[in-house]
């Protein structure tokens, strides 16, 4: 019985993977899951904040980047998806710093912070390699 168990959960696992097809990136396995780093707003006693002008712009291009599950944007208060796996050719695989900004609508403040995530024609997935998970407003 055993056995049978493991050998199941073995066949799920290589079923919840796929072969990334890129030629010159070698043979690997990619499972179907869709990662994204997020970060959150707080106020001065921790609560979660309503920010305006939010932006993330990758500081080796210069480019403005947009999380594709930013379709739901602000269906938490503060919290923002900041990039995923839809901006992985935007990134390297050594990984860029993203400048985060957004302002308080409370107080006008304007607040930024930044985050190492890594990406890459090879990769799978995006990566956050370091950095914060709130930026909080004085």
């Amino acid at each position: 019985m055993k056995k049978i168990t493991l050998l199941l959960l073995m066949g799920m696992a290589l079923l919840s993977c796929e072969k990334n097809k890129t030629s010159d990136c070698g043979e690997k396995m990619c499972t179907y899951q869709f990662v994204s780093v997020g970060i959150r707003f707080v106020n001065n006693k921790g609560e979660a904040t309503e920010v305006k002008d939010f932006k993330v712009v990758n500081q080796r291009t210069g480019e403005k980047l947009q999380a594709n599950s930013n379709i739901s944007i602000n269906t938490i208060k503060g919290a923002f998806v900041v990039v995923d796996d839809g901006n992985i050719q935007s990134l390297s695989e050594e990984g860029d710093d993203l400048k985060i900004t957004g302002t308080s609508v409370e107080t006008s403040q304007t607040k930024s912070a930044i985050i190492k995530v890594s990406g890459g024609k090879c990769a799978c997935h995006i990566d956050k390699i370091s950095g914060t998970e709130q930026i909080a407003f004085d």
